[in-house]
């Protein structure tokens, strides 16, 4: 009975441990698939986090940011005048400070001048007063001399005006149905002359027949000449006022008009009636020219501010 009882238990202690291993194993089973669902709810956990994350940085329509208007590009900014117009602002102030001293753009000064000259025209023996000028008369040695040029029904006035005393020194009238001939053009010298001008000029024939003598050719004041030149007024540039009034273009067509109209009304008898205009160089036989040279560049010839000498 011993050994069976012994034997019995030793069966029954084989039969235990078979239990206790699968009783062992099951736990361990069930402790691996808890630690197996516990991670993957870790990491469902995780992922959902990482879908709520993304999905809040997500811009939905409504939220989209606004874009902001690119700004135009700037054009650089200039970095100042250059030398070149440096100098050309530097030239015309110099040229309008020397434009400047002349007399006759004093406030006043023209207005004063026309009304003394328009006294001194007679309306039975001149006519009416058509048109006023101011221009630069270039005599025979190429001088340069400020005029008030007046132009009436029958007669062409020349006169020296004083424009910083305000007096007239001196006119010279020429009937106007003794113009035969105007030439317009610019100016010419003899092949050995020294001089030279600019610009264009117009001269004014009254005396085909009478040539000037030698006498006459070599004195810088003779009077004597049968023609009158003329060229710009250096006050034409000034403003809108003296422009009109120092036009060459304008005095011709005024000048022509007066003198076909006096040809008509009072013709000279033996003389061929009728204005010749012609557009040609206008000779000026004059070859050094020492006098006018220092007198032009100067002015000499004008009314002008010239410090403590007076004109």
């Amino acid at each position: 009975m011993w050994r069976q009882g012994e034997t019995l238990q030793k069966t029954t202690l084989v039969v235990d441990l078979p239990n206790h291993k699968h009783t062992l194993s099951q736990s361990r089973m069930s402790e691996g698939e808890s630690a197996l669902k516990a991670v993957e709810l870790v990491e469902q956990s995780e992922s959902s986090d990482q879908e709520s994350q993304s999905t809040a940085h997500l811009p939905t329509p409504e939220e989209e940011p606004v874009k902001q208007p690119s700004k135009p590009a700037q054009a650089p900014l200039p970095s100042g005048p250059g030398p070149e117009a440096r100098g050309s602002r530097w030239r015309s102030a110099v040229n309008q400070f020397k434009l400047r001293r002349f007399f006759v753009l004093r406030p006043g000064t023209l207005d004063h001048a026309i009304e003394d000259l328009k006294s001194t025209v007679s309306q039975d023996e001149n006519g009416s007063i058509l048109s006023i000028w101011l221009l630069a008369e270039v005599d025979h040695w190429n001088n340069e001399r400020e005029r008030v040029v007046l132009i009436t029904e029958n007669t062409l006035f020349i006169c020296k005006y004083d424009f910083m005393m305000l007096a007239c020194e001196q006119i010279q009238k020429v009937p106007l149905n003794a113009v035969d001939r105007i030439v317009h053009g610019g100016f010419s010298f003899p092949p050995h002359s020294l001089l030279s001008r600019e610009g264009e000029g117009l001269r004014i024939y009254w005396d085909r027949q009478r040539e000037p003598n030698l006498t006459s050719r070599w004195n810088p004041f003779a009077l004597d000449y049968p023609y009158f030149t003329f060229t710009h007024h250096p006050v034409r540039s000034v403003d809108d006022k003296f422009s009109p009034l120092c036009e060459l273009g304008n005095f011709r067509e005024q000048l022509t008009q007066a003198a076909q109209a006096a040809h008509k009304r009072e013709p000279i008898p033996g003389k061929a009636n009728g204005v010749v205009v012609l557009d040609q160089p206008i000779l000026i036989e004059a070859y050094v020219g020492l006098m006018s040279f220092i007198g032009n560049q100067n002015k000499l010839g004008y009314s002008l501010a010239r410090g403590n000498i007076g004109f």
